[in-house]
């Protein structure tokens, strides 16, 4: 069975102040170095990245969906037309474990499926192996040629086998705190602390309308965003963050009430059948 790659590198990088994540190195190699050296040790003959070119030496293709940071739908979409293999690996150009974690996808899809993805408790999308038919007839369904939409609207109508892994196996490089501990250093006060501008900001708001410290969850408000993203949508990420405060406040703006909003919308999200 022939099999071609997708590879994601053409995101905001937010939380890294906009730093070129798949060129950041970690143990000598870069994140897309990486990316590309797991997909062809597994059978990859065409390799397509959705990015910017990065580089000009590397025997990859280049692609970018139009407009630019539409999503990882949207750049699937997009590299999608350059795929001639039956299946097609799709792997974040963020993941410092590539390699191992890749090697955990099947060598052939069962005839079954139409799919498998890594699940450490949560199905890990962008790390799995998919038949490149099954992706096209998803996709042309999608409007705006999948801008903004969420992987469970391109994948959640497959059939898709999900491969146990441990977390650690799972873990992308988001923030500075990731890089740091994936190139063995230790951890500051939160994996998903962005960078030191944020918190000067959530101080600024503090101070400005008379909020305590630790009335401003960063980390969890970040984590909500984050799974609303994936569960639902983009731009479905910040509605929610209102809407969690909105409830939070009616309940008495508690840390309890907070933490209970945020855990309702996270639900939801996780549950979302995006059609």
């Amino acid at each position: 069975m022939s099999v071609d790659a997708i590879l994601l590198a053409g995101g905001r990088a937010s939380r890294v102040d906009g730093a070129t994540k798949p060129l950041f190195e970690v143990h000598g190699i870069t994140l897309l170095d990486a990316a590309i050296g797991a997909v062809r040790s597994r059978g990859a003959q065409r390799i397509v990245v959705a990015a910017p070119a990065l580089a000009d030496d590397l025997d990859v293709e280049w692609v970018r969906e139009d407009p630019p940071f539409g999503g990882p739908v949207a750049a699937i979409v997009a590299a999608l037309t350059r795929v001639r293999a039956d299946e097609v690996f799709v792997l974040a150009c963020d993941l410092p474990t590539a390699r191992a974690a890749v090697g955990l996808l099947p060598d052939e899809l069962a005839p079954d499926i139409d799919g498998a993805c890594l699940d450490d408790g949560r199905r890990q999308w962008l790390i799995g192996r998919y038949r490149a038919a099954a992706l096209r007839e998803a996709a042309s369904g999608l409007p705006e040629k999948g801008r903004d939409a969420s992987m469970r609207a391109l994948l959640g109508g497959l059939r898709i086998a999900a491969i146990a892994a441990d977390a650690s196996l799972t873990r992308d490089i988001d923030t500075w705190d990731d890089l740091r501990v994936a190139r063995g250093g230790a951890m500051t006060d939160s994996r998903t602390l962005p960078p030191e501008a944020l918190n000067d900001w959530s101080a600024a708001l503090a101070e400005r309308f008379g909020l305590a410290e630790g009335d401003i969850p960063i980390s969890l408000i970040l984590d909500l965003a984050r799974d609303v993203a994936n569960g639902v949508a983009r731009p479905a990420a910040p509605l929610s963050a209102f809407v969690a405060g909105l409830v939070a406040g009616r309940a008495g703006v508690s840390p309890a009430d907070t933490e209970a909003a945020v855990a309702a919308v996270v639900e939801m999200a996780r549950g979302w059948k995006n059609d």
